[in-house]
């Protein structure tokens, strides 16, 4: 499972020209599945994600996490997180992303488990055109990847 965090003033996501979720200051987060994830590495990566220190305190420093800030939270599935480009490939290849139902199941589940700890969270659709729309703050971004984070 990847996480690509980006610590935003405010984000949306929209279909079809209609706003479906929307947070002020926090953070967006675009997850992405592949073979071997489950259930309990979700509840790991929630758990983590909900703890990571990366908004500024009153002195500047990155002490503070989402519930420290007051901030919320928008998760957008995102199977390109697995993208690769071995062999030369010029174009990327995301045979390392889990298929979509699979991924659909496990993007449920991470909602719920999200859901759990912070009930206002948002959520895009999953496997519907989106566009995403954020006003990074910093810009400050991070990458998790369950590999190497458990």
């Amino acid at each position: 499972m990847r996480l690509l965090i980006q610590v935003c003033k405010e984000a949306s996501v929209s279909i079809d020209n209609k706003v479906v979720a929307s947070i002020d200051k926090g953070m967006v987060v675009f997850v992405g599945f592949t073979t071997g994830d489950n259930l309990d590495i979700i509840k790991k990566m929630v758990t983590k994600l909900l703890k990571i220190r990366i908004f500024t305190d009153q002195e500047g420093k990155t002490n503070l996490n989402l519930s420290d800030y007051n901030g919320g939270i928008l998760a957008v599935s995102q199977f390109t997180l697995y993208a690769h480009f071995r062999k030369g490939n010029l174009r990327p290849s995301f045979t390392e992303s889990l298929n979509k139902e699979e991924a659909n199941i496990l993007f449920e589940q991470f909602k719920n488990e999200l859901s759990q700890l912070k009930p206002d969270a948002q959520y895009g659709v999953f496997h519907a055109d989106m566009k995403v729309s954020l006003i990074n703050d910093g810009p400050f971004t991070i990458y998790l990847d369950s590999k190497e984070m458990l």
